[in-house]
Formats: structure tokens, C-alpha cells, sequence
């Protein structure tokens, strides 16, 4: 008798993937929120250009995390 509870099973794995489609759409959203707060920030006469790098760099930050998160998605292919 097999058991399809296990942390390989096709079950788990839907769940593991719910999850990172899950955590994609919310890193997306705040990719929108910090895209929006840097264009509003460099439509002021003054911002602080600290403050804007930082943002800058924490989109990238989550760029790279959402595509990290979308290649673990898609299923390896055989060589």
C-alpha cells in the first residue's frame, strides 16, 4: 500500500505551488507599490536621493526574488 501524504506527493507539491504562486502575486504588488512610490517620489522638486536608491534596490531585491520563485515553478527539462 503506497501513501500519497508524503512531502513528494502530487498533492504536496500542488500545495508547495499554490504557495509560491501565492507569494508571487503578493511581491508583485509590492513591486507595483514601491514602482509607484518611486515615480512619485522623482516627480517632487526635492526628494531625498538616499531614500529613492533604497527603494530602487528593495524593487530589484524583489524582482530577483519573484524570478527565482517563477524558475522553481517551471519543471526542469532532461538535458
Amino acid at each position: 500500500m503506497t501513501d500519497d501524504s508524503g512531502p513528494d506527493s502530487p498533492a504536496s507539491e500542488a500545495l508547495a505551488a499554490d504557495a509560491i504562486r501565492q507569494r508571487i502575486a503578493e511581491l508583485l504588488l509590492e513591486h507595483r507599490g514601491l514602482d509607484a512610490m518611486i515615480a512619485a517620489m522623482s516627480q517632487q522638486p526635492r526628494f531625498d536621493e538616499l531614500q529613492l536608491r533604497r527603494l530602487k534596490k528593495r524593487k530589484l531585491r524583489i524582482k530577483d526574488a519573484t524570478t527565482l520563485l517563477q524558475m522553481q515553478l517551471v519543471p526542469d527539462e532532461p538535458a
